[in-house]
């Protein structure tokens, strides 16, 4: 006789399947190339700066840094900020700076502005740029050299408030590495999609890249310096102001090194503790995502019945498949390699959303923060 758990189990399983398989049919949409209209393509391309805040020296920082200066782009500026007078980044900033002196400046010591410095820090790199249109940008992405034409092209409408991009560590070193670039090709990216089409239209934003310009930026409340998430939360007062927000199908590659585990862990717990602040209720139907860790107790519970043993293997297939299609759409083969990670990431997957549903403590670059109402942060005492 079935029970009342197993059937539960039947249940999220079965609308697991279901979100794989929309996450497979999206991300193949999404990624199918398209042709750009020729209107887009022979716009003038206006002179853009380029604002990166930088807290720490992340490896591959000189190649990271350096491809932003080695645009092919008619006029752009590249603006680093560092918070701390002592960051260790500063000295390999200088040598950036020096290298490409005629379109890369440097300022440090910014004093912090409020509890989110990375904002605080794009607030001063904003009074210092010189151009109209401005791209946010992470410091650990590396960039091609097309990244600019391509980041910007649809702000040519004057409808699109941001253009954001979503990242992907090609080319993981190492168990922790492997983990994030399996969490963001095969859940984050997808999952970003499925919530273009139910929100009719994206009402977030990425914050590895966001392209807009001063005066938008502006006429939705500009930068909030005490707010964790705040590219999310950017992209979601954009909506709100009746801009339209465009997912570039550009995916950065992101330097993902030789993180640890425990780095992915505590940086994914404070997305997901992000996520709940930001989407309220809307975040606990994601139990619905996880069915190949709910085959486990199910086999259990069922003796091993083959109908159990039938639904596991349908619900392994369908999840590996999904993966292969946003390994192959998005274009990062070296992931097959790291396929067996699969039911770890599952797992990892589980454990995050279930500890991001309560609590308010967050870790970021080395402090820790608390969560409030909306997304408002205060340093934790």
């Amino acid at each position: 006789m079935i029970t009342l758990l197993e059937i539960l189990l039947v249940c999220l399983i079965g609308s697991s399947i279901l979100f794989y398989l929309t996450c497979a049919l999206f991300t193949h949409q999404f990624f199918t190339p398209v042709t750009q209209s020729d209107d887009l393509m022979n716009c003038a391309p206006p002179p853009v700066s380029i604002l990166v805040p930088v807290c720490g020296l992340d490896s591959g920082a000189w190649d990271n840094w350096s491809a932003f200066c080695r645009q092919k782009y008619l006029d752009n500026e590249v603006l680093f900020g560092v918070t701390d007078p002592h960051d260790p980044a500063i000295p390999v900033l200088q040598k950036v700076v020096a290298t490409y002196a005629d379109r890369a400046r440097l300022f440090y010591g910014l004093e912090p502005r409020g509890i989110n410095y990375k904002d605080s820090n794009l607030s001063y790199l904003l009074e210092e740029a010189r151009h109209e249109v401005i791209i946010f940008a992470d410091s650990d992405i590396r960039v091609h050299e097309d990244y600019i034409q391509t980041v910007t092209a649809p702000l040519s409408d004057e409808k699109v408030g941001l253009v954001t991009c979503a990242f992907i560590g090609y080319h993981p070193q190492s168990l922790g590495a492997a983990l994030a670039s399996a969490g963001r090709c095969f859940d984050f990216i997808p999952s970003l999609l499925i919530a273009r089409v139910l929100d009719q239209g994206l009402r977030c934003a990425v914050g590895a890249t966001i392209a807009t310009r001063k005066t938008t930026l502006a006429s939705f409340g500009g930068l909030h310096f005490n707010r964790i998430g705040s590219d999310y939360n950017l992209g979601k007062r954009a909506a709100q102001a009746g801009y339209r927000i465009e997912l570039s199908r550009y995916v950065l590659e992101s330097d993902t090194g030789l993180e640890s585990v425990n780095q992915v862990f505590q940086r994914e717990l404070r997305w997901a503790r992000t996520i709940r602040f930001n989407r309220g209720i809307q975040y606990y139907s994601m139990m619905c995502c996880y069915g190949t860790v709910y085959c486990l107790p199910l086999l259990l519970l069922a003796g091993g019945e083959q109908w159990a043993i039938a639904l596991c293997v349908t619900t392994f297939i369908i999840r590996y498949l999904q993966s292969l299609v946003a390994i192959r759409s998005m274009k990062c083969p070296d992931l097959l390699a790291w396929l067996w990670i699969l039911p770890l990431r599952d797992l990892l997957n589980l454990i995050i959303w279930a500890m991001g549903a309560f609590g308010q403590g967050v870790y970021w670059r080395g402090r820790q923060l608390r969560v409030e109402a909306d997304g408002l942060i205060t340093q934790w005492e």
